[in-house]
């Protein structure tokens, strides 16, 4: 596992969190970005005014991204990082406290932007920020604590929850379809939230993205890439807003596949599975389950 110090402005790192965790490197950063691994540890530097570290988090996928996103991009209207990320937020101060509460180490060098950060170092940083966290945790009645980090960023905890229980339920009732049915299943551009195979040594037949907040458009690019590779039957499960949304990217950068994809509404994920699970049983208790 290596650390990383991520290094940038505030307001490109609130627009990554908005944007469901997502950060990017310039074209010239390809071979820091190529060097980039799956639990990584990245360590976020906010610039002046802030100056210091606001939280850390571990590197989830990585993917190259071709729409502006950061408030230059879109002053520009020309990309300047498509080399992009998700990352998982273990700790982060809230932005009020960015500034008062921030981490400051001797043994960094921002100016360098986006760099590799040595095992002793990165170790030390980590146990600081995790060291706040248990102080607050202790002591939540402190107003103002120097250093003192609070976990994840906004609804860390529905969206993960929701995100997953979606997951576990999609994997059910594949197996109640006697599917082989996976979450996480990793390809070359990432991970896929559920795919059901056939036979074990299959291409995924079925792939579902469940899109609970994040970014629809890296969602719709995984499910398009799936479709690409094997014809896989491509699913993408999330609230009614955010579907409309994606029907407004599939009218233009993905109409490719605006004809194969299939829509599902969250809520109805469970309905389904609650249906499946009472009819699985029925025949169970019959005896004449195959």
């Amino acid at each position: 596992m290596n650390y990383w110090l991520v290094v940038g402005k505030r307001q490109n790192w609130e627009t990554a969190f908005e944007e469901g965790n997502i950060w990017g490197l310039k074209e010239a950063q390809r071979r820091l970005w190529d060097s980039l691994n799956e639990n990584d540890t990245l360590l976020f530097y906010v610039t002046q005014p802030v100056g210091g570290i606001i939280g850390y988090g571990v590197l989830r996928t990585k993917f190259r991204q071709n729409r502006p996103l950061w408030p230059q991009e879109l002053r520009e209207h020309k990309l300047i990082w498509p080399l992009r990320f998700e990352f998982d937020v273990k700790l982060c101060l809230p932005p009020d406290k960015w500034c008062t509460n921030k981490l400051v180490s001797k043994q960094l060098w921002p100016r360098a932007g986006f760099q590799l950060v040595s095992q002793d170092v990165g170790r030390e940083l980590i146990s600081s920020l995790r060291k706040y966290s248990t102080r607050l945790a202790e002591a939540s009645s402190i107003a103002e604590t120097p250093h003192e980090f609070v976990t994840t960023t906004k609804n860390s905890e529905e969206v993960p929850s929701s995100h997953d229980k979606i997951k576990k339920a999609l994997v059910e009732i594949g197996k109640m379809q006697h599917l082989i049915a996976e979450p996480e299943y990793s390809f070359d551009i990432g991970r896929l939230d559920v795919v059901w195979r056939k036979v074990q040594l299959s291409v995924p037949t079925y792939v579902f993205e469940v899109h609970v907040g994040g970014d629809i458009y890296h969602a719709l690019a995984k499910l398009k890439h799936a479709f690409d590779l094997w014809n896989s039957n491509i699913y993408l499960v999330a609230p009614q807003a955010d579907i409309t949304k994606a029907t407004n990217l599939l009218s233009g950068t993905f109409h490719e596949i605006s004809s194969q994809i299939r829509f599902i509404e969250s809520d109805k994920v469970e309905e389904l599975f609650k249906r499946k699970r009472a009819y699985f049983d029925f025949e169970k208790e019959l005896g004449i389950k195959p």
